[in-house]
């Protein structure tokens, strides 16, 4: 029998932890077993094919908002290409309202839910049987006689009784490795799946840092750890971290999420002493506005996160990635433009405005109703309206989310930025609406551009809109001209980004936009 295990990840530079997992699981029956990941950038055609030509009996697919509808799609044509073939789906975008999702796509044979690696396996075992009782198998919805039957969830597993994942794959240099060293969240945020899961299952600390000693021989580019909360054990997130910077190779860089209010003083300490670039940290902001929190079960301590935040941008080794959530409950334009501006002070090396989606299965599901929260019925389900946020200011936010990612995230514009946010107007938000409503009114949202191209497009943006900045004067005692203080700002950024070829071919084209 031929299996194959496959997913569309969102990049080339993703991979799939699950399908690792359950290549580990398959290893124990006696099948022809392939895993392989493609994008949803991928022609369908090209896809399609490889599946085909593979001349798999079972085709296993991973399933989240991002790759859902394409997999559907391409899932259906196999099935009506080659109807022999056994087409079973897992992940979280089939592990909620499962019955429906089997009811309203007949092609689909059966349906792994939850936490898969325990489910596949029983699941596996029934498949290679003369007499298979799917009936026994907790965690599967399958059919019998046409009609759907959704069997009782599966009991959470042991997590340590999981096989490494990379113990029977190569590592894959030019990919984003994930790794887990937890399953389970100790927060109950309302907008998050990972608060479904009410236990915090953790692997022994000696075979983390063997697994660990794995990526670090290999000298793998960057390692991201798909803890929920990494540090929910101050005492345990040390061991680890104190064993990565005695045994760093110089190369690899280890990923982590954060909660930023547990960051104590011996964690700081212990932080010193990291190769700068050696770790990454993401964390949840969301808001900071303490009622908006509350009002999606998160709880936190503000003034401990700013300190924790401000703490290690002083170190000046640690890449920060900041996230804010916009329309959650009860939160209006201006508390969103509050949170982006405290947030952005901070200074973080990239912040995130990201959108509430109200996932199958989270808790936000069933209080949206009750703060108005309208959100796209396909995926990836994001908000579009609330109570207290309307269609135009989340489209508004919208705007600024992308000239916040292609300055300021990117890169390159940092000296420009600064003198725009701190000096000019009266808050970085401000800035980064006006600017964003100039970018859109020109029409640049219409196609990608290249590097140099949005030196070209800022430097118009001052020239055409600022005038004045602040009431100071300048070294020699004149009235300062800002457009060209911040002109010579952003020739100097270029200058530190770009390479000289680039520079040449951008002061031979000049800085008009052609």
């Amino acid at each position: 029998m031929k299996v194959l295990l496959t997913t569309l990840n969102s990049k080339y530079v993703h991979s799939n932890l699950a399908l690792k997992y359950l290549y580990a699981v398959a290893l124990d029956w006696e099948a022809d077993v392939d895993i392989k990941e493609f994008t949803i950038n991928n022609p369908s055609d090209y896809v399609f094919g490889e599946w085909i030509r593979g001349g798999y009996d079972v085709i296993c697919l991973s399933c989240y908002i991002w790759n859902i509808r394409q997999t559907c799609d391409l899932a259906e044509d196999i099935k009506r290409a080659r109807p022999q073939t056994v087409i079973a789906l897992g992940g979280p975008e089939v592990s909620f309202e499962t019955e429906a999702f089997l009811r309203e796509h007949p092609w689909a044979d059966f349906v792994l839910m939850g936490e898969g690696e325990g489910v596949f396996y029983r699941w596996m075992e029934q498949l290679f049987s003369e007499m298979p009782d799917y009936g026994s198998v907790r965690g599967l919805a399958w059919r019998k006689d046409g009609t759907v039957v959704v069997n009782d969830p599966a009991p959470p597993l042991k997590f340590e009784s999981v096989s490494f994942p990379y113990a029977y794959l190569p590592a894959e240099d030019d990919k984003v490795l994930y790794y887990e060293s937890s399953r389970g969240c100790p927060f109950r945020c309302a907008y998050c799946l990972s608060s479904v899961d009410k236990n915090i299952r953790v692997l022994p600390l000696e075979r983390v840092k063997s697994e660990l000693s794995y990526f670090i021989y290999k000298k793998v580019k960057q390692v991201k750890f798909i803890d929920r909360t990494f540090n929910f054990d101050a005492q345990r997130s040390r061991h680890i971290f104190r064993y990565l910077i005695e045994n760093d190779n110089g190369v690899t860089n280890f990923h982590f999420e954060m909660c930023g209010d547990l960051i104590d003083d011996e964690t700081l300490e212990l932080l010193k002493t990291a190769r700068k670039g050696l770790f990454q940290f993401e964390i949840g902001v969301q808001s900071t506005d303490p009622q908006v929190l509350r009002s999606c079960g998160r709880g936190g301590n503000l003034e401990k996160l700013s300190r924790a935040v401000k703490q290690l941008r002083e170190l000046g080794t640690i890449h920060l990635h900041l996230d804010l959530i916009a329309g959650l409950p009860g939160e209006t334009f201006q508390g969103v433009r509050t949170s982006f501006n405290d947030v952005y002070n901070w200074k973080p090396d990239a912040l995130q405005l990201g959108f509430l989606k109200v996932l199958k299965g989270s808790p936000m599901a069933e209080m949206a109703q009750r703060y108005g929260i309208i959100a796209r019925r396909t995926p990836p389900y994001e908000t579009i309206r609330t109570d207290a946020i309307s269609a135009e200011e989340l489209v508004r936010l919208k705007m600024i989310e992308e000239v916040l990612d292609l300055y300021w995230n990117r890169g390159g514009f940092r000296r420009t930025l600064d003198v725009l946010t701190d000096d000019v107007y009266s808050t970085p938000f401000d800035f980064y609406q006006e600017f964003s409503g100039f970018y859109y009114e020109k029409g640049y949202q219409h196609c990608s551009h290249k590097k140099e191209d949005l030196y070209r497009i800022l430097d118009r943006f001052v020239r055409e809109r600022v005038h004045t900045l602040g009431e100071g004067a300048s070294d020699r005692g004149e009235p300062r001209n800002a457009a060209l203080e911040i002109r010579r700002l952003l020739k100097r950024d270029m200058a530190d980004t770009l390479n000289p070829d680039a520079i040449k071919k951008f002061e031979k084209k000049g800085w008009e936009l052609t």
